[in-house]
């Protein structure tokens, strides 16, 4: 498996996820934008990739705004000429506010649902305006999670939003498949350290429950999602579109 040659953009890359992903990718021989705020993150991973050989850009990138994601596609093109991949990444979650829906703020159900749901729309939509006028296909990752499958957490707003994109994901699968753009969704289950961390009321009772549940006995790392991640953005996954794909250590099916 190979990226060589293929150009890439990865939201949310300065840290978690992202960031594992945009090394694994670069790895593969891929040519990286790593967009996400704060700018140091990215910036680091950035110049982390280039000292081992690797082509990267950094751009600080706050995926509620449009026009930031649009400069970012427009500044990949003109870096490196096209754009082949697009890994919707960028993700809040919102521990301890982003709960008890009963007396929720739209303030705050809003927040959330900004950054997961309309910053992934966001994202994809301008990376395939780009694939489009390219005209020779491409590859989108959108990273939901395994509360777009159950109702274990808490955080509606978050599992409400990371359920919305499994359905974008089918979508831009059946209406832009003509096009060779392929799209499919990877769902995380618990890792071992969340978005958010400082955030949540209790991070090592947190990670103690999911440990309990979670049928290989540990929590998950960035590191195990990013070789989904860097397999689906390839051609040896050229005939998978539409797809969710649960990497989760067997707690959705405990």
């Amino acid at each position: 498996m190979r990226l060589d040659g293929k150009v890439a953009l990865i939201t949310g890359a300065g840290s978690g996820i992202g960031a594992a992903s945009a090394r694994y990718m670069a790895e593969l021989g891929a040519s990286i934008t790593l967009a996400g705020i704060p700018a140091q993150g990215v910036e680091e991973v950035a110049a982390e990739l280039a000292g081992r050989g690797a082509q990267t850009l950094a751009i600080p990138v706050d995926v509620t705004s449009d026009d930031q994601i649009k400069a970012a596609v427009a500044r990949t093109i003109d870096v490196f000429g096209k754009l082949d991949v697009v890994v919707a990444n960028a993700g809040i979650q919102r521990h301890n506010t982003d709960v008890n829906l009963f007396e929720m703020t739209e303030e705050e159900w809003e927040r959330t649902q900004d950054v997961n749901l309309r910053g992934v729309f966001r994202t994809v939509k301008h990376g395939l305006a780009q694939m489009i006028e390219q005209g020779n296909g491409g590859s989108i990752v959108i990273v939901s999670s395994i509360t777009a499958i159950q109702g274990r957490t808490p955080n509606v707003s978050y599992m409400t939003a990371k359920t919305g994109l499994l359905g974008l994901n089918r979508h831009i699968a059946v209406h832009y498949g003509e096009q060779g753009i392929r799209s499919n969704a990877v769902c995380p289950g618990a890792l071992a350290q969340t978005p958010d961390w400082d955030d949540h009321p209790d991070p090592e009772g947190r990670r103690a429950a999911m440990m309990s549940i979670t049928p290989l006995g540990r929590l998950g790392t960035p590191e195990d999602i990013a070789p989904w991640i860097g397999f689906l953005a390839s051609e040896d996954a050229g005939f998978a579109t539409g797809g969710t794909y649960v990497v989760d250590g067997g707690i959705t099916i405990a």
